[in-house]
């Protein structure tokens, strides 16, 4: 019988997933034994070197503050003023995966969150990519040689087409792949998320583990 995984589904610059991350986090280290954790980027806004609309970024502040005020989650909104933002989220992406070559994918998800929503950086952009890639310890000459490279698109893409093959209805989005039957058929089961208190996330999936 193979392990159970739960995928997450994410985009490093989702606010939603900025507001989750510490139910997340208290999620992970709470999940049975044996259920492995698989990290899919969905790439939530497509390459551009467009300014984000004004319109956009009052919709995308309204957000921020919805989220700070229902979860408590922090924010510096000097992001919008220091910065031309853009509509730009899959470089992110591609740094979490060059990361994740070197054994920093966490690290690298938690930088980007950090820096963006905390710092007023622009992850959209290389420099502060390649910034962050150093400041946690990277190489950054073999990050930045991955980040633009085909192999690392490849890969995003493929998590881009696996995200919408799963249907999820947005980010963030937990499903448990669990053994059906002991004989190699497996079903991919939507799994949901509550911001404020993992432990109901929790429950849910050991009942679907302990049906499995």
């Amino acid at each position: 019988m193979t392990r159970p995984v739960l995928y997450y589904f994410h985009d490093p610059m989702c606010s939603w997933c900025w507001g989750y991350r510490p139910a997340w986090q208290a999620l992970k280290a709470s999940l049975p034994a044996g259920v492995r954790v698989e990290n899919i980027l969905g790439g939530l806004a497509a390459d551009s070197d467009e300014p984000m609309p004004v319109e956009l970024q009052a919709h995308i502040k309204g957000h921020w503050r919805h989220i700070e005020s229902e979860l408590g989650t922090a924010f510096n909104f000097d992001f919008w003023a220091e910065n031309q933002p853009r509509r730009s989220t899959c470089q992110a992406c591609r740094a979490v995966l060059s990361a994740r070559r070197q054994g920093l994918e966490e690290a690298m998800i938690e930088a980007i969150q950090r820096g963006y929503y905390l710092r007023a950086m622009n992850p959209s952009n290389d420099e502060v990519l390649a910034q962050l890639a150093r400041e946690i310890g990277l190489d950054e000459a073999e990050f930045c040689d991955d980040l633009m490279s085909e192999d690392v698109q490849q890969q995003l893409t493929e998590q881009i087409e696996f995200s919408r093959a799963t249907n999820i209805s947005g980010f963030p989005s937990l499903f448990l792949n669990c053994n059906d039957n002991g004989e190699g058929e497996h079903k991919v089961l939507p799994i949901t998320i509550d911001y404020k208190d993992y432990r109901p996330t929790l429950d849910q999936i050991v009942r679907t583990l302990s049906r499995g």
